[in-house]
């Protein structure tokens, strides 16, 4: 969609998922009428500029998606020999596409039921990304590919192992069962976070963000909020995106450098996303029960609302971690922990606390656990054992914004050790 203007592009991304529900309800068929949608866009982000926006966009999506949808049909029925099937199917007042003013199934929005079936347990969370991503997101696949820094090939095949997935399922085209509900619910959450936190701190390549992918990130849960407002828990993830992404403006300096949350110019954060969380994350916690996503939005609304770093309520910040720690059992939740243990009651306090992670194998050589443990040497005056710890952690790590600067750190611990030891 590279032709196309921020405003097309916006839109033809929110009427993505509604044309898409509206082929894969009526043939029942997800993954056919996923490529039907994807052309349709195509051929709307090629001919829109050079033509101008039709006067029902959306109708217009449905015209050249539903003709290229019976195009690929009769191609498979053929392949198969299946034109009697296709035929009891399709009457013959359907074979041709509609008008592109006829509202099929009214304006009927089938996002929520997409992202039941995208975000589905039998696909791993990097096919359920990627197939999020496209089929509700609206991304091509060279820009999911680009993304991810992974070739256009490599993302193409991805998306249609998981398509196939889904076919050989035998998934139909509808809500889950109540029974299923909440655990579907809590897979897509799941997903969307993960798309979010790949956006907002990249884990590879010489970028520190990938800003489509955070904001189509909030976008996305944003439309499930909108779909299950009384959900306290996507009020909360959407809550925790926000908060989270307010600082985005001064996490990097001017050649892209990381700038430490403790370094950060407040002036720069985006008020109007601190306001929008606090007031999603204050309204979520008192209506349902307390989830993982409705906590980490209430510590990163407390780091938000600090008018300094040193005026941070680290002793409230502590207590969250704590209750988060037992309801999620996360090793990194341990590691967020300790360090808040630290800036309560001294760094040895929260190096004490990080050696209890010592043994557990889903932290084993991360570098975060270095560049943890680092900050808390510094803070307690053992540069040597920093330098060490700093330089470990940027070894560790691919993205090249967070080796920077823990490899500047540990040079400028280093050099002043060299100071003092000359003085």
């Amino acid at each position: 969609m590279a032709t196309t203007d921020r405003r097309t592009e916006d839109l033809l991304r929110e009427l993505a998922p509604q044309v898409l529900g509206v082929l894969a309800r009526r043939f029942g068929d997800f993954a056919t009428a996923e490529d039907a949608v994807q052309e349709a866009l195509l051929a709307a982000a090629t001919q829109w500029p050079e033509e101008g926006m039709p006067a029902n966009p959306r109708g217009w999506l449905i015209q050249v998606a539903y003709r290229r949808m019976i195009e690929l049909v009769r191609a498979e029925a053929a392949r198969r020999n299946r034109e009697d099937l296709v035929a009891r199917r399709e009457p013959d007042d359907r074979r041709a596409a509609p008008a592109a003013d006829e509202q099929l199934f009214g304006e009927r929005d089938d996002t929520l039921i997409l992202l039941f079936l995208c975000c589905h347990p039998a696909l791993s969370p990097a096919s359920a990304i990627a197939l999020t991503l496209r089929a509700v997101g609206g991304l091509s696949t060279a820009e999911i590919a680009h993304a991810f820094l992974v070739p256009e090939a490599t993302m193409a095949q991805r998306i249609s192992r998981a398509k196939q997935r889904i076919r050989s399922s035998g998934l139909s085209f509808r809500m889950p069962d109540e029974a299923d509900r909440g655990d579907r619910l809590a897979a897509v959450r799941h997903v969307l976070y993960l798309i979010f936190t790949e956006g907002h701190t990249s884990s590879a390549g010489p970028d520190l963000r990938r800003v489509d992918l955070s904001v189509e990130a909030i976008r996305l849960t944003r439309t499930l909020h909108e779909q299950l407002p009384d959900d306290s828990e996507t009020t909360g993830l959407l809550a925790l995106m926000l908060l989270t992404e307010a600082r985005s403006p001064a996490r990097t300096g001017p050649s892209g450098e990381l700038i430490s949350l403790a370094e950060q110019d407040r002036s720069r954060w985006d008020t109007s996303a601190v306001a929008e969380g606090v007031a999603l994350v204050t309204h979520a916690l008192p209506r349902g029960p307390v989830g993982p996503y409705q906590l980490q939005a209430a510590i990163a609304a407390l780091h938000d609302e600090a008018p300094s770093a040193e005026q941070t309520d680290w002793p409230q910040i502590l207590a969250l971690y704590e209750v988060l720690e037992r309801q999620s059992g996360s090793p990194v939740v341990a590691l967020n922990r300790a360090v808040a243990t630290a800036m309560v009651h001294g760094p040895h306090a929260g190096l004490a606390a990080l050696a209890e992670l010592a043994d557990e194998p889903r932290l084993a050589g991360h570098h975060r656990v270095h560049a943890a443990r680092a900050h808390l040497y510094e803070m307690a005056g053992d540069r040597d054992r920093a330098v060490a710890d700093y330089r470990a952690a940027a070894a560790r790590t691919n993205s090249l914004p967070e080796q920077r600067y823990l490899a500047m750190r540990a040079a400028r611990l280093a050099g002043a050790q060299s100071s003092s030891n000359d003085e």
